[in-house]
């Protein structure tokens, strides 16, 4: 895979812990799929596991994005984090950690349920009820959760 850099340098997020707060501190994640030539966005909730420097996010066992991921598994995806219009300055503040990856999806429900209290805990401000709502072992048996093995990722910044 060919490599880029930033034109603009100053704009780089270059430390780990500074793309993982933004990875930490957002809910939604837009990730671009491809198959034959035709590009599918799909924008979902996710959980991180920096352990394991990957993503995991919940999904239907059928549908137009388990048909493209079949096809190919490689993702490329994005996290923003808006910060703001600036007003007079015909400018936007905001972070952006964009990555590369590959899914798979887990099959044994401890895997899932691992995935899916990470997530929860991730998204919700009280996690407990919920998780002991959802995570049970006929939901998990419905459900398909993915995994991102993120390969590389990259961080931009405009402070404005």
């Amino acid at each position: 895979m060919e490599s880029y850099h930033l034109r603009r340098n100053e704009k780089n997020i270059e430390q780990k812990t500074d793309l993982e707060n933004v990875i930490r501190g957002q809910k939604i994640m837009t990730l671009a799929l491809c198959r034959d030539n035709e590009p599918y966005l799909v924008t979902m909730n996710y959980g991180y596991d920096r352990d394991a420097n990957c993503l995991y996010f919940h999904c239907a066992a059928e549908g137009k994005k388990m048909d493209f991921l079949a096809d190919n598994p490689v993702v490329w995806g994005q996290i923003f984090e808006d910060v703001g219009y600036l007003p007079g300055e015909c400018d936007h503040a905001f972070r952006c950690v964009e990555f590369r990856g590959q899914v798979d999806f887990l099959t044994d429900l401890d895997g899932k349920c691992n995935a899916l209290a990470m997530m929860i805990d991730q998204l919700e401000p009280d996690p407990e009820p919920v998780k002991s709502r959802l995570l049970t072992e006929k939901r998990l048996n419905g459900v398909m959760v993915g995994r991102i093995k993120i390969e590389n990722m990259t961080g931009k910044q405009n402070k404005g």
